[in-house]
């Protein structure tokens, strides 16, 4: 379906109120899944490749598929689509016509509600749970550039410009019908007010607001987050704010920081706890699933709601979330 560039038609299960806001009613947490390029590699998807995993969109979207319904099994309450990298300049590089580029960043929603809806088919998987959602993945335009300034921010463009890069994706992830969009990784303030702009354009869609930090305090780019959290407080399509792709020892001064400017709830998903050597191009260093769950009780501890993880987490990490979480032990 091709989709018009500067709107996008809801569809009829869109809700104005984000699945998000509805769950914190009645349950403390709401819990995130991890990481879907760790699972989509660890099944023997090669990602060395500007698209990263948005590849397996074209080459096995059946995998995508059950990574998703595999963190639901886990105790996911919504799962993040294969978009982040997905983009119709992206996609264009590879060749393809931007109505086909239209369709496969459509497909990572389509693929992620076929997951949803699978699990929910069975009445077992109902019993003291809520109806998972999806929340479509908008990656950085450094994420499109794929030479590491998604976690610099130094683009070098205005509002006006990063508008016009990510119209498109968002309409049309809008008009494949997720829940809400997560607006994840944004090294910069820039880009995360490009995106709240953007939103004014679908009145009927909210999304949450994630960047990632490079220390106890600064986003990537290098602004106080507080300052970020401060900014975006007014916008009520903004229906979270937090940090994800970020060490987890910074986590706990960042909720601090965000809650002190926001009553918003606070949403974070860091990496497992590992550190990323670009020159090498690997993980160094450990993490284990019972560290990463205990470092959450802190991150709930200060006042995080919604709790998943980046990279190097798997369908075990959220499992042990998802366990502390329903018996209400965080």
């Amino acid at each position: 379906m091709r989709v018009a560039e500067g709107s996008a038609p809801l569809s009829a299960g869109f809700q104005n109120v984000a699945p998000i806001t509805a769950i914190l009613r009645d349950q403390r947490r709401v819990i995130l899944d991890g990481a879907l390029a760790t699972e989509l590699e660890a099944r023997g998807c090669d990602l060395r490749d500007p698209l990263w995993s948005a590849k397996v969109l074209l080459e096995a979207p059946e995998l995508i598929r059950q990574v998703h319904l595999d963190y639901f099994h886990a105790g996911a309450d919504g799962v993040i689509t294969a978009s982040y990298q997905a983009s119709v300049e992206g996609f264009a590089r590879r060749g393809l016509a931007r109505a086909d580029a239209l369709a496969l960043i459509q497909r990572s929603v389509h693929l992620a509600r076929e997951a949803r809806d699978l699990f929910w088919a069975d009445p077992a998987h109902r019993e003291g749970r809520p109806r998972p959602f999806v929340a479509a993945s908008v990656g950085p335009y450094g994420a499109f550039l794929a030479d590491g300034s998604e976690y610099r921010g130094d683009y070098g463009l205005g509002e006006a410009e990063l508008i016009e890069f990510h119209r498109p994706r968002l309409a049309a992830l809008l008009a494949a019908g997720p829940d809400l969009l997560a607006c994840e990784t944004l090294p910069c303030l820039r880009e995360a007010q490009a995106l709240v702009r953007l939103l004014a354009e679908f009145p009927g869609a909210s999304a949450w607001i994630s960047f990632s930090a490079r220390d106890e305090a600064h986003t990537c780019h290098g602004e106080r987050l507080s300052d970020c959290a401060a900014a975006l407080d007014a916008c009520p399509q903004v229906v979270a704010i937090g940090v994800n792709c970020t060490a987890p020892r910074y986590i706990p001064a960042l909720i601090d920081a965000i809650r002190a400017a926001t009553d918003k709830p606070v949403v974070v998903y860091p990496n497992s706890g590992e550190v990323y050597d670009s020159t090498h191009r690997d993980w160094r260093g450990t993490s284990t699933v019972a560290a990463f769950a205990e470092q959450a009780r802190e991150w709930a501890a200060h006042g995080a709601r919604i709790i998943g993880g980046c990279c190097r987490t798997g369908p075990e990490h959220i499992r042990a979330l998802a366990g502390w979480a329903r018996r209400g032990d965080f």
